[in-house]
């Protein structure tokens, strides 16, 4: 799945599927289901590291999750989330840790959250002919900015400026825009205006495709159930029983029973006689003086 089949794929009305992972078992689980995108998000401080935000995740721990889950990885586009000041200080510092995610990481893409204030710093990643992928409206890298994990452009003035990151970003070369927690209305006028396919989350059916956190999408997060989420299932709970199953059959001795177990020791066998050892032809014979 490239760059160009994407963009492709908005153009022909192909609706595009992403889900996070971060590492190889998810990545292929994922792959082998068919999704275009695995995104190794920065959501892995939340999901993965137990962080109440994603502002502590680093350059190396998003590297290594995707060299993990790039091995894992036969088909699907994988994205590398840039986290928290990996790109923000300048665009030279962004074109290094950018560069860091395709050579060590594996991936073939960059995401990096931002609008109008981002798009010379994308620009210049994209000279440099790295794709990326463009964040706008909740961003929570900007998580405390934003008064917490709001939905944004609720009034005419903040969907304007929304609007402008997502066309700002556009022009500065991103090949695809996540809309994060917008209205629909809003999400749909972007999807329209803008040529480079949109990804929602939290931003209504009228997007290019769609993203969740495999976490979320799968169960395995019961404290945490927000309103744009749908749970598949529920790994979580089928997770916890199955636990207790093992728990019980290993306090009652029930397993592991014969069927997991490799069986006894063989006793060995009666010792050769002085007289059938003469029968034996010594291997190192060959090799000695012959005569």
């Amino acid at each position: 799945m490239t760059v160009p089949r994407l963009r492709k794929m908005k153009r022909e009305g192909t609706r595009i599927t992403m889900v996070t992972a971060y590492d190889a078992t998810f990545a292929r689980l994922f792959d082998d289901a068919g999704m275009d995108i695995l995104l190794v998000g920065d959501s892995l401080g939340m999901v993965v590291q137990g962080q109440d935000s994603t502002l502590p995740v680093t350059v190396d721990e998003v590297i290594y999750h995707c060299r993990a889950v790039a091995r894992g990885t036969r088909r699907a586009h994988v994205v590398g989330d840039m986290p928290f000041l990996s790109w923000q200080v300048s665009p030279e510092q962004a074109l290094t840790n950018a560069g860091r995610f395709l050579s060590e990481g594996g991936a073939q893409s960059v995401k990096l959250e931002g609008g109008v204030d981002a798009a010379p710093t994308i620009e210049r990643i994209v000279r440099a002919g790295i794709p990326v992928m463009a964040h706008v409206g909740l961003t929570p890298q900007s998580v405390h900015a934003m008064g917490g994990f709001r939905v944004q452009g609720k009034t005419e003035d903040a969907a304007e400026r929304v609007l402008d990151d997502a066309k700002a970003v556009a022009r500065a070369g991103a090949y695809s825009l996540v809309l994060e927690g917008i209205p629909t209305d809003l999400a749909k006028r972007i999807t329209d205006e803008v040529d480079i396919p949109t990804i929602g989350i939290g931003a209504g059916p009228h997007c290019d495709g769609q993203v969740l956190v495999c976490y979320d999408l799968l169960g395995l997060t019961p404290d945490l159930k927000p309103k744009f989420v749908k749970r598949y299932a529920e790994f979580f709970d089928e997770g916890v029983a199955a636990a207790r199953r093992y728990r019980d059959e290993v306090r009652a001795g029930t397993f592991p029973s014969e069927e997991y177990s490799f069986g006894n020791v063989k006793k060995s066998e009666t010792p050769a006689s002085p007289s059938s050892l003469s029968l034996v032809r010594d291997p190192r014979a060959s090799y000695g003086p012959k005569g």
